[in-house]
């Protein structure tokens, strides 16, 4: 009896502290459950006005209406910018949190080495400190070590005409072997994708192995060749199931099958989604063609407009959106064959801007950027504040409580108190970077083309004034020249 009594007081006693401690432990849960995921979703040569909700002009000839919708249900920045004017650079200073003219200023080439060294603090691993699930899918473009599976004994085969050397045949690879520097040697848990649409080796990569051994020298423009754009001059080693027809379809699928996957689990993820497109070659399924006024560029970016909606179709699906940030934006601006396509059919792909990809000039730089974060961004709204992808590495971790080492994402600035709507500005400078020359920007004057050895005055423009940068005012304000030639050169001489 006496055993009894014990065994049920002992009993009472647990049943107490689980009540006392249910609060404690719910708490615990919660917070795990607020740590929002986060997709980026990342196209590549897409113009300000390529997205239809950006577009000034009267008659528009593409309409993106998933992509309008994401701007509806969240922020849409007017002055937001990749930080370079072409892929590479962009997506290091995306990943990196820093100015890439720090490290790099140019596009690699297919078969070069890894541009992000090894002990680069990087986004992905920010966000695993704090439990994240990170995937990569879609364009890498920031380097493997394919040094690591090549046979040195096999030379370049002088009779493919690439010019992306060297040219190597098939069999100078063992492609059974793992393949070191890429995306899962900078933080990412997976990744899927082509790593170039047009740049060799032609086959796909699951982590760090190749599906499909590429088996023969191919060239990525031989699948269908369509009318509007012959380009696609790179030849390399290509797998048989490789078709640049299928990379939106294939890699939108593993996209939604990764959320499906990671709905399950309940932990939350980092998915950085990066599309081929509108990048050349212009490879719009049959489905897309003759959809836009655009040919087959705007039928493209149709496609890609499409595969936004099922990304984010499948967050719905999950029961992510809620608790889901969703990153909408380009790493450059648009390609120079645009100029052909606003000849022929009125799309001005950079409207009301300036240049265009490899420019410093507005249009090459300042890009769709489209923020939906439930809860905190009010949805519809817009802001002129100054941004630029640099600065997601540390507003993510102001959102998630990450802690970000020294000297790690140097020239990033937390951007959180302007999507919550408390402030309208936190940005007061931003240097571009483009193969055509770099800028000094502060506040609404930019300085293009400023001299780091006291050479050449450089060209001044007030953007509130003059958007598109078609008055030059250095002649008139020598004193602001002289003001952001001396800021340049601070700011390239500190180390943030």
């Amino acid at each position: 009896m006496w055993n009894f009594l014990c065994r049920q007081k002992a009993i009472l006693i647990c049943f107490g502290l689980l009540l006392l401690l249910r609060p404690y432990v719910s708490c615990a849960k919660e917070t795990k459950s607020k740590l929002p995921n986060i997709l980026i979703l990342y196209t590549d040569d897409m113009g300000n006005a390529d997205v239809s909700c950006n577009n000034v002009q009267e008659d528009k000839k593409v309409i993106t209406p998933r992509i309008d919708s994401l701007a509806e249900e969240g922020m849409r920045f007017t002055d937001g910018h990749a930080s370079c004017a072409i892929c590479t650079p962009s997506r290091y200073a995306l990943l990196t949190g820093r100015y890439h003219w720090r490290h790099i200023d140019k596009v690699i080439w297919g078969f070069d080495p890894p541009v992000i060294r090894e002990e680069r603090f990087t986004l992905p691993e920010m966000l695993k400190e704090k439990g994240y699930h990170t995937g990569c899918i879609g364009k890498w473009h920031l380097g493997w070590d394919w040094k690591a599976i090549q046979n040195r004994e096999v030379k370049p085969v002088q009779s493919i005409k690439s010019q992306y050397r060297p040219a190597l045949p098939p069999e100078a690879f063992d492609w059974s072997k793992p393949i070191p520097g890429g995306p899962l040697a900078h933080g990412f848990d997976y990744y899927f994708g082509d790593d170039v649409i047009n740049f060799p080796p032609f086959c796909w990569i699951e982590n760090d192995r190749v599906v499909t051994a590429p088996d023969f020298t191919g060239h990525c423009w031989e699948m269908e060749p369509l009318e509007d754009v012959n380009w696609g001059h790179a030849r390399g080693p290509m797998a048989k199931d490789w078709d640049p027809f299928d990379n939106i379809p294939l890699t939108t699928q593993k996209g939604v099958d990764y959320i499906k996957s990671r709905a399950k689990t309940g932990q939350p993820f980092f998915l950085y989604f990066s599309f081929p497109s509108p990048h050349l070659p212009l490879v719009p399924n049959k489905e897309f063609r003759g959809k836009s006024q655009c040919g087959h560029y705007g039928d493209y970016i149709l496609e890609t407009d499409h595969a936004v909606g099922r990304l984010l179709d499948a967050l719905e699906e999950n029961e992510l959106a809620d608790n889901t940030i969703v990153v909408f934006t380009s790493d450059n601006g648009p390609e120079h064959v645009t100029k052909g396509f606003r000849r022929r059919f009125g799309h001005h792909a950079a409207a009301p801007l300036r240049g265009q990809k490899r420019d410093v000039y507005e249009g090459g730089h300042r890009v769709p950027f489209i923020v939906r974060y439930p809860g905190v961004v009010e949805p519809g709204s817009k802001s002129d504040a100054m941004v630029s992808q640099i600065d997601l590495m540390r507003t993510f971790a102001s959102v998630t409580g990450c802690t970000i080492p020294e000297p790690a994402a140097e020239d990033s600035i937390d951007i959180l108190p302007v999507l919550k709507g408390e402030s309208n500005q936190v940005r007061e400078t931003l240097v571009y970077s483009a193969p055509r020359g770099k800028a000094m920007r502060s506040g609404d004057w930019v300085l293009v083309g400023p001299g780091t050895k006291g050479k050449g005055r450089g060209k001044l423009y007030n953007l509130k004034d003059d958007l598109g940068q078609q008055k030059d005012l250095a002649k008139d304000h020598p004193e602001k020249v002289a003001e952001l030639t001396e800021l340049f050169r601070n700011i390239r001489a500190k180390e943030r």
